[in-house]
């Protein structure tokens, strides 16, 4: 008789920062029989890979205060917390792996009711909520910074930095028309784009374009201004999915500070401006971008402090000194874990051995 691979249910919902780290761990379990937990309409639907079934379930987010509302999410809560126990137990899956946000809760407690190790792997510096809330249920919680241990229960937290898209590992290209010697600026503001960021950015673009330098600009899909400049060194474009290549050929980047494309930055070893998005639930982007103005990684401004005459100045400061952006790079550098993927999945191994 052969041995039947261990199956194991990952959760990770809603955005590329919880989704991609879940995918390249997942990619290292190769002997696993590895199945996702999501919610319908959601980037997951999109973004798993056919290889791993998805189950999906109605869950929402916690940010309200409490209320006649609060009844009605605990409510969903119950039932997708028994949705999940039924599909572990059915499944006969052997344990969780979550990379946090709202999908979490149901999938840790309905885990945990049955006995079944929790793996939780927290991005930000910050944790979020459920992770604060649930991740003394956890078996072990992988942090992607050092500095996030300290808001969690240190008898179960682990250090192991955030797993990163396999093209971010490797020498990438551009396929975008630009000379090779030419200095370049990407700005992106996050999967959703970042409207406020856009507009200084717009605006500093005929100063910046004539020292030479070439723009490539995400602006998301939310912008309705996002074609309104042309320019031959200019490249405004609402996506684009070579962000490893982008990265690694970019001299400076300016950015929100989401846990993600900071973990991307650290790994390329690029210099940024870092703009915390304001509105982000408990100002978690503002502790992740601390981490990287302490390391000299990055420059950080707050949304309501930066005026185009600042963002103007600082970006050409910048690339007339070679010197500066090489110490912001060696202290990108110094926070990148490159071999993340496997340190994680090396903690389902240990947990999921037993």
């Amino acid at each position: 008789m052969t041995n039947k691979p261990v199956k194991l249910l990952i959760a990770a919902s809603g955005t590329g920062g919880h989704l991609f780290p879940a995918i390249a761990a997942a990619n290292q379990l190769k002997d696993y029989h590895i199945e996702w937990l999501g919610v319908p309409d959601r980037l997951e639907t999109k973004l798993v890979p056919s290889q791993y079934p998805l189950h999906t379930i109605s869950v929402e987010g916690f940010q309200q205060k409490l209320g006649l509302g609060t009844f009605k999410i605990l409510s969903r809560l119950i039932g997708s917390i028994l949705q999940v126990r039924r599909i572990l137990k059915d499944g006969q899956f052997k344990g969780l792996f979550t990379t946090g946000g709202y999908i979490a809760a149901p999938a840790i407690i309905a885990a945990r009711s049955l006995g079944l190790p929790v793996i939780l792997h927290e991005s930000n510096v910050l944790p979020g909520k459920v992770t604060r809330w649930f991740s003394r249920l956890c078996n072990v919680v992988a942090v992607g910074f050092e500095e996030g241990a300290k808001y969690l229960p240190s008898r179960n937290t682990v250090y192991v930095g955030t797993p990163v898209r396999e093209e971010f590992l490797s020498p990438q290209s551009l396929d975008l028309p630009i000379p090779e010697n030419v200095p370049v600026i990407a700005v992106v503001g996050g999967s959703q784009g970042a409207v406020a960021v856009n507009q200084l950015v717009r605006k500093c673009i005929p100063a910046w374009v004539e020292t030479g330098a070439w723009i490539i600009h995400q602006t998301g899909e939310n912008d309705p201004d996002a074609f309104s400049v042309e320019h031959p060194q200019y490249f405004p474009m609402t996506f684009y999915n070579n962000m490893a290549g982008l990265f690694q050929r970019a001299d400076l980047v300016i950015s929100r500070a989401g846990a993600g494309s900071l973990t991307e930055l650290a790994v390329t070893h690029t210099p940024s401006i870092l703009i915390p998005y304001p509105y982000a639930a408990d100002n978690h982007q503002a502790y992740n971008a601390k981490v990287f103005s302490s390391q000299n990684a990055a420059l950080v401004f707050t949304q309501s402090e930066l005026t185009v005459e600042k963002l103007q100045t600082q970006v050409l400061e910048l690339l007339k000194s070679s010197e500066k952006l090489q110490k912001m790079a060696v202290g990108a550098e110094s926070l990148a874990v490159k071999d993340s993927h496997q340190k994680l999945a090396n903690l389902v191994h240990q947990f999921l051995s037993n």
